[in-house]
C-alpha cells in the first residue's frame, strides 16, 4: 500500500493526477474545497433516485420545505412555519423573495408541482410522500398538503423532498422523475436548477462537478450561519483509494468523504491534516429473494433455498460478525441483530440480538433443509459505495463457503449494482440502508412492507418478503401515536428476527478526512452539509 501511494503522489506531483485545477493556495484564496469519494451520483434529477451518493450532490444546490441542521435536526427551510389545521391537513407558509438559480421566483405553484412529480411512478422519492393525498395552493405563499391518512412523521418526510422550479421542468420536458430502470436520458440527468446554496456551473458523471456559491441563498443570512464562507464546490470521484489519498496529503484534494480504514492512522499523524468520526444511520444487510420459486444465480434447480427459514437461519449463523468487525472493519461498525441504529425512534436493545455464530449449527440447519451437500449462490454487492463493501462480501463468502455454500461475488460499481436490483435481476445481496427520516417506519416501509404497488410500500424489498402481519403493523405505524405506536415497532422488530428476511450486519461508524484549514461538520447522514461549513 505504501509503494501504492508514494506512486500516487509522484503522479499527482507531476501533474498529471486530478486535474483539479487551482493548486492549494489559490483554492484557499478563492475559498474552494475540493472534494472526493469513491463513486458519483448516478444522475441530478431531483426525484429520481433515493440514493445517498446522489443526495450529497443535489443537497448542495435543491431546498426543502423543511430542512436539517448538521446534528439532522429539523429546521424551517423554504417554509417558515408549518402547522395542522385538521389531523389530515397541514399548511405551510412558504419563504418569500427566494429564487431559482435561473431567475424564476419560488410560489406556491412549484410545491404543488414538485409533490405531484415526487409521486410519479417513476420517481423513487415515493416513500417520503406515500400519505399525501395531493398539495392545494391557498395563495402564492401558502400551502396545504392534504393527507389520505393522518400523518405523524411528515416534517421528518417533507425534509428528503426537494422543491423544484415547474417552469423549468416544463420547459425542459421533465414533468415527471427520469425513469432510471429504462436507462432513460433527459435533461435533469446532467442539469439542475434549484434554489439552494449552490448552483450548478458545469457536470461531467464520473468525471467532475463544478458547484459555485449562490449569494442570493436566504441561508446564508441566518444567524447561526455567519462563518459559511465557502464560494466553490469542486467533487472529483476518484475510484483509486491510493489516488484519493495522495490527492488529499498533496493538497490536490481538500475533503474526502471516504478514506479508506487502513489509512486513518496514518492521516490522523500527518501534517495539516484532520480526521473526524462518528456512527452513520446507515445499517448494512444481507438481503435474499424469498419470493421465486427458483433462485436465479444459483445451481439448484426448480426450487428455492431462501424460501426456507431454516436456509436464511443457516446462513446467518455462519456469518462471524466479530471477524468482519475486527478484520475487514477494523472496528469501524457495530455489529448488530435488526435493520436499523440506535439513532432511529422506534430502536430497542431488547430486539437488537444477533443469531449466534455457529457454524455447526448452519450444517445442520441446511441438512435439515434437504442441502445437505449445501449448494451454489451468487452474492450481488457494490465495490464503492459502502465501506468496504466488497471485502465484506468476500468475507462473508468465505464463511458460507465453510458450511457447503458455495458463494461466488459479483462485486460491481454501484450505478451498474443499482440498476441490477431495481431490475429484480439478483436473488442474494448486499445492501446499506440509510434512515433520513430518522424514525422506524421508513426502514419497515421500504425494506419489508409487502411490494403492492403503492407509493413507498416495499419499494426496496428487491428480495419480496411478504407477512400479513408485518403488514399490519406497518399500517399502525403510519397513523398511530405514542405508546400505541411504539408497540406496534416493537412487535414488528420480533417479527423481523423471528422471519430473518434479511441477515443484518452492523451499523456503519464514518470517518472524514480532510485538510485542516476546512471545516466541514460531521453528519450521521453521512452527507456533507457544505452550506455550513468554512475554509481558514
Amino acid at each position: 500500500m505504501r509503494r501504492t501511494l508514494l506512486a500516487a503522489a509522484a503522479l499527482l506531483g507531476a501533474g498529471l493526477g486530478l486535474g483539479l485545477g487551482a493548486g492549494e493556495a489559490e483554492a484557499q484564496q478563492n475559498r474552494t474545497v475540493r472534494w472526493s469519494a469513491a463513486g458519483d451520483a448516478n444522475t441530478l434529477d431531483p426525484h429520481s433516485q433515493n440514493i445517498g451518493t446522489v443526495a450529497m450532490i443535489l443537497q448542495q444546490m435543491y431546498d426543502t420545505l423543511i430542512t436539517r441542521n448538521a446534528d439532522l435536526s429539523l429546521r424551517p427551510g423554504l417554509a417558515t412555519e408549518w402547522r395542522t389545521v385538521e389531523p389530515t391537513r397541514w399548511r405551510f407558509t412558504l419563504r418569500q423573495g427566494v429564487r431559482f438559480h435561473e431567475g424564476e421566483s419560488f410560489t406556491a405553484d412549484d410545491v404543488v408541482f414538485s409533490i405531484n412529480r415526487a409521486l410519479a411512478p417513476t420517481s423513487n422519492f415515493g416513500i417520503f410522500v406515500d400519505t399525501v393525498e395531493r398539495a392545494e395552493k391557498v395563495d402564492d405563499h401558502t400551502v396545504d398538503i392534504v393527507l389520505k391518512i393522518a400523518d405523524p412523521i411528515l416534517p421528518n418526510k417533507l425534509a428528503s423532498v426537494y422543491m423544484v422550479s415547474r417552469s423549468w421542468h416544463e420547459k425542459h420536458n421533465a414533468v415527471r422523475p427520469q425513469n432510471t430502470r429504462a436507462r432513460e436520458e433527459m435533461y435533469t440527468v446532467r442539469n439542475a436548477n434549484g434554489t439552494g446554496a449552490f448552483r450548478l456551473v458545469s457536470r461531467e458523471g464520473d468525471v467532475r462537478t463544478v458547484m459555485r456559491r449562490n449569494e442570493d441563498w436566504y441561508g446564508w443570512r441566518e444567524p447561526d450561519n455567519t462563518n459559511a464562507n465557502i464560494q466553490e464546490l469542486v467533487f472529483r470521484p476518484i475510484a483509486s483509494d491510493a489516488t484519493r489519498i495522495a490527492g488529499l496529503l498533496s493538497g490536490e484534494v481538500d475533503f474526502v468523504l471516504d478514506p479508506p480504514l487502513q489509512d486513518l492512522a496514518r492521516l490522523r499523524n500527518a501534517p495539516n491534516i484532520r480526521v473526524v468520526e462518528g456512527p452513520e444511520i446507515r445499517t448494512i444487510f444481507i438481503a435474499m429473494d424469498t419470493y421465486r420459486d427458483e433462485l436465479l444465480y444459483s445451481d439448484v434447480r426448480g426450487r428455492n433455498p431462501m424460501k426456507d427459514l431454516r436456509v436464511r437461519q443457516a446462513l446467518y449463523h455462519a456469518i462471524d460478525i466479530q471477524a468482519i468487525n475486527r478484520t475487514t472493519m477494523r472496528g469501524f461498525s457495530v455489529p448488530t441483530g435488526t435493520f436499523f441504529p440506535p439513532q432511529v425512534n422506534g430502536y430497542t436493545a431488547a430486539e437488537d440480538v444477533r443469531l449466534p455464530f455457529d457454524p455447526a449449527r448452519a450444517r445442520a440447519l441446511l441438512a435439515e433443509a434437504g442441502y445437505p451437500q449445501g449448494f451454489g449462490i451468487t452474492l450481488d454487492c457494490p465495490n464503492n459505495r459502502y465501506i468496504n463493501d466488497e471485502q465484506i462480501c468476500q468475507a462473508i463468502a468465505a464463511m458460507w463457503a465453510r458450511v457447503g455454500v458455495r458463494t461466488s461475488v459479483r462485486a460491481q460499481p454501484l450505478a451498474p449494482f443499482f440498476a441490477q436490483i431495481q431490475r429484480d435481476d439478483v436473488s442474494v445481496y448486499l445492501l446499506g440502508w440509510g434512515v433520513p427520516a430518522l424514525d422506524a417506519l421508513y426502514s419497515f416501509q421500504s425494506l419489508v412492507a409487502t411490494r403492492n404497488g403503492a407509493q413507498g410500500d416495499g419499494i426496496w424489498n428487491y428480495g419480496r418478503y411478504s407477512n400479513p402481519r408485518m403488514d399490519a403493523l406497518i399500517q399502525r405505524m403510519k397513523t398511530e401515536t405514542g405508546e400505541s405506536r411504539t408497540a406496534a415497532i416493537h412487535e414488528a422488530l420480533r417479527i423481523y428476527r423471528e422471519d430473518v428476511p434479511h441477515i443484518p450486519l452492523h451499523h456503519q461508524m464514518i470517518p472524514w478526512a480532510m485538510r485542516s484549514n476546512v471545516h466541514v461538520p460531521h453528519a450521521a447522514n453521512n452527507q456533507p452539509f457544505f452550506r455550513f461549513a468554512r475554509v481558514d
